[in-house]
């Protein structure tokens, strides 16, 4: 198997982590792209870029000349990086929103735009967002975070489109809540025997980065167990 080129934004969050090592595991070559200054845990043979700010089109463009030229190319792209606000209109400002939409639609914009042409270098060029299960339906006090999520879907259908005639695919994973430490904290009294593990997505995420799924693109993907 050739080892894919991947870049993994939000690589040093929990699913970051679990995501770079799963491709990692695999024998693919990883560059995790974070905004924070160090990640917590270390993943022998990435290539960690610290302290991006993904909504800065020139630190795009340098996390993808990083990559290409320390990998020789780009093959997929995972953005993940992103954030979470729950509040009511009349208690958030629109700061708030703005927030939003920066944290998790325009770093995927960004970093998408810089990456693209090596993606499309590549014969396994794969783009994967991640949107939400609560993008579909919001709930009161999730219009910001829902909005901005809900524009990741449609972002992802539209480049899919636009990229349509070419072999590179553009999907996005929907999770339901994901079960990471910091999710158990914020909601000690959850039941989180529903939610989904970084683990579960990052499978999903391998598979839509294989050749087996050369043929899907523009999908709005599930992954909640049901839920």
């Amino acid at each position: 198997m050739t080892p894919l080129n991947i870049i993994v934004t939000g690589g040093f969050g929990e699913l970051g982590t679990a995501v770079s090592q799963a491709f990692a595991r695999n024998g693919h070559n990883v560059c995790r792209v974070d905004y924070a200054s160090s990640p917590a845990t270390t993943i022998d043979h990435t290539l960690d870029l610290a302290g991006i700010d993904l909504t800065k089109p020139l630190d795009c463009e340098k996390v993808a000349s990083t990559a290409k030229n320390t990998f020789g190319g780009i093959d997929v792209l995972v953005n993940i990086a992103g954030g979470f606000y729950w509040g009511n209109l009349d208690n958030s400002e629109l700061s708030d929103w703005e927030r939003m939409f920066g944290m998790n639609l325009l770093t995927a914009v960004s970093m998408t735009k810089a990456a693209l042409p090596e993606i499309q270098q590549s014969r396994s060029g794969r783009i994967i967002n991640i949107g939400a299960i609560a993008a579909l339906s919001a709930d009161a006090g999730m219009g910001a975070y829902a909005a901005s999520k809900s524009s990741i879907h449609r972002f992802t259908e539209s480049l899919a489109k636009e990229l349509s005639t070419s072999s590179t695919t553009v999907n996005a994973i929907l999770p339901s809540t994901i079960d990471t430490k910091a999710n158990r904290t914020a909601m000690p009294d959850a039941d989180a025997n529903s939610w989904v593990t970084p683990d579960a997505i990052a499978d999903v995420i391998l598979f839509l980065s294989s050749s087996a799924a050369h043929s899907i693109s523009g999908a709005l993907i599930p992954v909640s167990k049901g839920g």
